[in-house]
């Protein structure tokens, strides 16, 4: 199963940025390509009332869930993709389609706001180190009470991307920001894919501030554990996360922090500096 997923060609080495990418859709080796719309997808976005939502769909991939949601009457779909070649196929694919607009950009790059962004392999094409900026990304693409819906792996594989994950992790990364509505296996897996899926709905938390900065001085998991609770103890921080890479912080707080509080909790190290970024 994890073979049949693997998705690199010959640059399994190089960083997962456009080139990466640009090269499995040069080279067609897509294997994580399903040819088909999820049925378990079908039934998440089955529960989306409104046709006129705005929805976003990233690292759409060939975009069978966007035919799907146009094919059942849904009118404002915005699809984003860092592949160049993708990009352009998908662009005349979709040409006298009004209901479907299909951008090249990054996703952390990305400015706009969504009702639902609903996705499937794109969270476990991203490496690890990039998660929690997936989840400060995502709370600030949605507009209040909005909604992310998908897929997530629930297996690890021995060769990536795809990068694979637990209930139990998502839970960690995900519930300080969102509500978490749905996540659980999913009977309706493709065949190749079942038993291995969780089908997860998550509500954006409001009223809550997200706020995101670049850190350095931390080299350690032990180290990130103390900066984290010392963070935590400052009034308004409901949570505090670090990324593995140790290089990125997720504040979600009820009042706005100040820059010079965060910068007394870590002023016991000299090597540890924090930036905002938003």
């Amino acid at each position: 199963m994890a073979q049949e997923e693997n998705c690199c060609v010959v640059v399994c080495e190089s960083p997962l940025d456009q080139l990466y990418w640009d090269a499995q859709y040069q080279a067609n080796q897509t294997a994580w390509d399903l040819g088909c719309c999820s049925p378990a997808f079908q039934a998440l976005v089955a529960g989306i009332n409104d046709k006129n939502a705005a929805i976003l769909i990233p690292g759409c991939g060939s975009s069978y869930e966007a035919k799907h949601l146009v094919s059942i009457g849904f009118t404002n779909i915005t699809l984003i993709d860092i592949a160049p070649t993708l990009v352009q196929k998908l662009q005349a694919e979709f040409k006298e389609t009004p209901q479907v607009r299909v951008i090249l950009t990054d996703f952390f790059a990305h400015q706009n706001q969504y009702d639902y962004i609903v996705e499937q392999t794109f969270f476990c094409a991203l490496p690890p180190t990039l998660r929690v900026q997936y989840v400060a990304k995502m709370h600030q693409l949605l507009q209040p009470k909005g909604q992310l819906m998908g897929l997530f792996f629930d297996t690890t594989f021995e060769v990536s991307p795809p990068f694979g994950g637990s209930k139990e992790e998502y839970i960690s990364l995900f519930e300080s920001a969102f509500t978490l509505l749905q996540l659980d296996k999913t009977s309706l897996s493709v065949p190749k894919r079942v038993g291995i899926e969780l089908a997860f709905q998550f509500q954006k938390k409001d009223p809550l501030l997200v706020s995101t900065y670049q850190f350095k001085g931390i080299t350690c998991s032990g180290c990130k554990t103390s900066v984290m609770e010392k963070f935590k103890t400052i009034p308004n921080v409901l949570s505090a996360q670090m990324n593995t890479a140790f290089d990125f912080v997720m504040l979600t707080s009820t009042a706005p922090i100040a820059l010079s509080d965060l910068q007394k909790a870590i002023a016991y190290d000299a090597d540890y500096q924090i930036t905002p970024l938003n």
